[in-house]
This record gives structure tokens, sequence and C-alpha cells, in this order.
């Protein structure tokens, strides 16, 4: 049986672009699906969630940037917490955050190995490891973290 509940879509948040990738419904894999270049917050939840709507996705996975431990001040995953916040108030799917620690780096040194660099932007392939991390993670037994409560605004 397999822990996956179906088609999930990964998002690497960024200010300027949003990438974004998804995986079979097995969970056995997962892709860079595209880059979401940001407009505004209403056109960009419209996209996503039509987007969710439209790949039957059951679930988003939201890769948020960890601060250390002793890190004082506002930092980017207070951003990335309250955008998913926002983005769970219009989908009509649970979304989750994952730890998105060196994703951009792998991302790179993968394309790097499959011969497709240079890119201008990798953030889809950062999405797809975000989004493949959770899916080995959740392989391996670790606990499904909980959906991100929605905005109320």
């Amino acid at each position: 049986m397999s822990l996956i509940p179906g088609k999930l879509l990964g998002i690497d948040y960024g200010i300027k672009i949003i990438g974004l990738a998804t995986c079979d419904t097995l969970g056995l894999v997962a892709r860079p699906h595209g880059l979401l270049k940001r407009k505004s917050k209403k056109e960009d939840f419209a996209r996503i969630a039509a987007l969710v709507q439209e790949l039957g996705i059951v679930e988003i996975i939201c890769g948020v940037p960890i601060p250390p431990p002793d890190y004082e001040g506002y930092a980017l995953a207070d951003t990335v917490r309250l955008w998913a916040s926002r983005l769970a108030a219009v989908v009509p799917v649970p979304v989750r955050l994952w730890d998105e620690a060196l994703t951009s780096q792998e991302a790179a040194h993968l394309l790097d190995e499959a011969g497709s660099r240079p890119r201008d932007r990798i953030d889809d392939a950062a999405a797809a490891v975000i989004l493949q991390d959770y899916l080995e993670a959740l392989r391996e037994g670790l606990p499904v973290p909980p959906a991100v409560a929605p905005a109320e605004e």
C-alpha cells in the first residue's frame, strides 16, 4: 500500500519565480513541471489552483528555508510560511511545508550531471528535488508534516 495519497505538486517559492514539480500518482519520481513568473498573489494563487484542478493534485509540498536555530529576526522562512498559509486558503488541497536545505545546489548538480546546463532558472528542478526528498522521507517512515493552517484574511 502506498503512503502517497496521489499526485503531488512541489513548489520552490521565489520572490520573482515559483518553481513547480509534480510526481506520478504512486509517488515514485518527481519531475520539474515548469516555472511560474510571479504577477500578483491573486493571479499566482489562481494559476496554482487551476493547476491543482487540471492535474488532479491531492497535496502541495512547499519548500521552506529553515533558518539556523540561533537566528533572530525575520527570515525568508517567515515569508514562505505566510505565503503558504495564504495559498492554503484558496486551494482545495492540503499545503505542507518541507525543508528545502541545499535543494538549489542539488538541482544544479543534477542538471550538470544530466548535461542540461546552462539554464537561466533552476527553480523547477529545485522544486523536483524538494518533492523527491519529501517522497523518499515518507517511504522511509518519517511522519507527514501537518497541513498549513489557512490564513484568515
